[in-house]
This record gives structure tokens, C-alpha cells and sequence, in this order.
């Protein structure tokens, strides 16, 4: 039995050490994160961008449309 609570206290420090390592792997991760300009919030268009963006996608499509009709 105290063999067995050698194995179990050995096995607490290894996890113990373990979280503090995945600790300080998180850490530097997170500090990476930052310095490679890291993700935005969303960007939020106007109404009247949105509609002056489908209407240029609206010309495109009509310009393929016209080239593919005449051929």
C-alpha cells in the first residue's frame, strides 16, 4: 500500500508541474498571438457601401452574361 501512495503522490507532483507548464505554453502563445497583429472584431460596412459594393458584383455578372451571349 505505501508503494501505491508513492505512485499516487508522484503522480500529483508530475500533474501539478504539467499544469504549470501548460500555463507558461499558454502564456507564450497568447503573447505571440498579440505580436503577429492578431485577429480584429469584425468590420461593420455601411448600408450605402453594401449597396455600392452589390452593385458593382450586379455590373460584373451582367458584363459575363452579355460576353457569354454573344459567344
Amino acid at each position: 500500500m505505501i508503494n501505491l501512495n508513492k505512485v499516487v503522490a508522484s503522480l500529483q507532483t508530475e500533474y501539478s508541474r504539467l499544469q504549470k507548464e501548460m500555463e507558461r505554453v499558454g502564456k507564450a502563445l497568447g503573447a505571440l498571438g498579440h505580436a503577429n497583429g492578431s485577429r480584429r472584431g469584425k468590420r461593420i460596412l455601411s448600408k450605402e457601401a453594401r449597396e455600392r459594393i452589390a452593385e458593382a458584383q450586379r455590373q460584373r455578372w451582367a458584363k459575363v452574361r452579355k460576353a457569354k451571349s454573344k459567344s
